[in-house]
């Protein structure tokens, strides 16, 4: 697992900078406490990127939600999407070594979701845009790992957005090695428990995928980790975690008395049910895996995908 702080671009208005069209920031609204030492921020605003200054005037999307343009709340003639456009295009390379974005929820710059949308004159506008910035980020850099800060205060998706950077940081390691058929082999076995908790039906599709590395894996594995990606986007559901648990289990089931047996599945059902957070069961199976050596279940990184310090499933 790589090593934290991962370093992680933000808007950097959530890191306390006073770059808002009114001269402040939104701090208060990033769980700072929750990633304290897992990230390392890399602040940008886009808006002051491309010279607006401090303060300013509001802008916000009006035309189509599927492509509109940034212009002046109070001056519509003032069309920025252009240079917000060519901004991201500029920041992109400097992301290479980035394993994560955090937007600010509801810029028109940097929303990536939800963000409102004035499409017709005189009628309510649509929250259904995406700020420019953050959208040309987003097409740019398909397999980054990206978010808002408002869905950071949810433990099950801070936890999914943390999941999702710490694999992004292991790919870049071993793309940086050289990827082998040996390697990615290796790679998708210590995952695969974790694929498989987020989506059933991505874990399929990566393992066919895999089924035939005699052609050219140089053109499988951006594939591969790409489809990854996707399919981890989704939070594992309660269902998830504890099919997979179920699945961990039973590499130490024999080994297991009567009682330590129904003690584990019961306890993995309770976590189902929602009377009992992730971590009852999950310490439980830890401690016998590694109690009986089941090393290749002990090995996968399901079982802490990101910092045990940073506490990260304790709400789960």
């Amino acid at each position: 697992m790589p090593q934290a702080p991962l370093t992680v671009a933000i808007s950097e208005c959530l890191t306390g900078g006073e770059v808002r069209h009114d001269g402040g920031h939104k701090r208060s609204s990033l769980p700072h406490d929750k990633l304290a030492g897992v990230f390392e921020f890399r602040p940008v605003c886009p808006e002051v990127g491309i010279g607006l200054g401090i303060p300013r005037e509001a802008i916000r999307l009006v035309g189509s939600v599927e492509s509109p343009k940034a212009v002046g709340a109070k001056d519509a003639s003032f069309d920025v999407t252009t240079r917000l456009e060519e901004f991201a295009k500029q920041q992109s390379p400097l992301l290479d070594d980035v394993h994560g974005h955090i937007f600010t929820k509801s810029s028109p710059s940097c929303g990536l979701f939800r963000v409102k949308v004035y499409s017709k004159k005189d009628a309510p506008p649509e929250p259904k845009g995406r700020g420019v910035y953050a959208a040309e980020v987003a097409r740019l850099r398909p397999d980054l790992p990206l978010e808002e800060n408002g869905r950071l205060l949810d433990p099950v998706l801070r936890e999914n957005f943390v999941t999702r950077t710490f694999v992004h940081a292991h790919w870049r390691a071993l793309e940086a090695d050289g990827v082998t058929a040996r390697s990615l082999i290796a790679f998708h076995s210590a995952y695969k428990f974790l694929v498989m908790a987020h989506s059933v039906p991505g874990y399929r599709q990566l393992g066919r995928l895999l089924s035939d590395l005699s052609t050219d894996v140089d053109t499988i594995a951006p594939r591969y980790f790409s489809q990854m990606m996707h399919a981890l986007a989704k939070p594992a559901s309660r269902s998830g975690h504890a099919n997979v648990l179920s699945h961990l289990q039973g590499y130490v089931k024999d080994k297991l008395s009567s009682f330590a047996r129904r003690e584990l599945t019961d306890l993995i059902e309770s976590y189902r049910r929602g009377e009992i957070p992730l971590m009852a069961p999950l310490a439980l199976l830890k401690h016998h895996l590694g109690e009986h050596e089941a090393i290749y279940a002990w090995n996968q990184l399901y079982l802490q995908p990101h910092p045990a310090s940073a506490g990260l499933r304790k709400d789960l």
